[in-house]
Formats: C-alpha cells, structure tokens, sequence
C-alpha cells in the first residue's frame, strides 16, 4: 500500500505544482527557491556524511547506507524528485 502511495505522489504532486505554477506566477519562484534550499541541504548532509566516513577511516560499502536514515535527507530529496518530474512537466508543456 506505502508502494502505491509513494508511486501515485510522484505523479500527481507534480502534477498540482504546474497547475498552482499556473494560477499563481509567485509559486513558480517559491518551488524554485524550495529546491535550491533542498539541495543544499541534501548536498550538505551527503557531503559531511562522507566526510565524517572518510574521518573515522570507516570506508565500508555498507557504512554510507546509513544516511538513509537521516528523515531530513528523505524529506529534501523526495522534494528534488519531486522538483525534477514537476520541471520536466513545465519543459514539455512549453515544448508543445
């Protein structure tokens, strides 16, 4: 049921931000500044999380894998996936 849930947002979430891009034109600029602070902060947790391995000499396959279980790691890039489809939506619909 959680599959079908996380399948499902990622088509229609997307699908709501072109249609609020839309109605609104300032949303447009909030999903693009969201974005940007996701991925600094994305960014900012995988590289410290790196960094912090490569410290404590602790270079296993394995050891990285525990990022995924930072909720705000989850959070942002589940927001950039999200980011990228709704961008990919907006390039097309101008496309035609």
């Amino acid at each position: 049921m959680l599959k079908l849930l996380i399948i499902l947002s990622s088509i229609v979430v997307p699908i709501i931000m072109l249609l609020l891009q839309y109605k609104s034109n300032s949303v447009h600029s909030i999903w693009n500044v969201l974005a940007v602070f996701a991925l600094i902060i994305f960014g900012s947790i995988a590289s410290t999380s790196i960094y912090q391995i490569i410290v404590d000499g602790a270079v296993f396959m394995t050891t990285i894998h525990a990022i995924f279980l930072n909720p705000l790691f989850l959070v942002v890039g589940a927001y950039l996936g999200v980011f990228m489809i709704y961008r990919l939506l907006l390039l097309t619909w101008k496309e035609k």
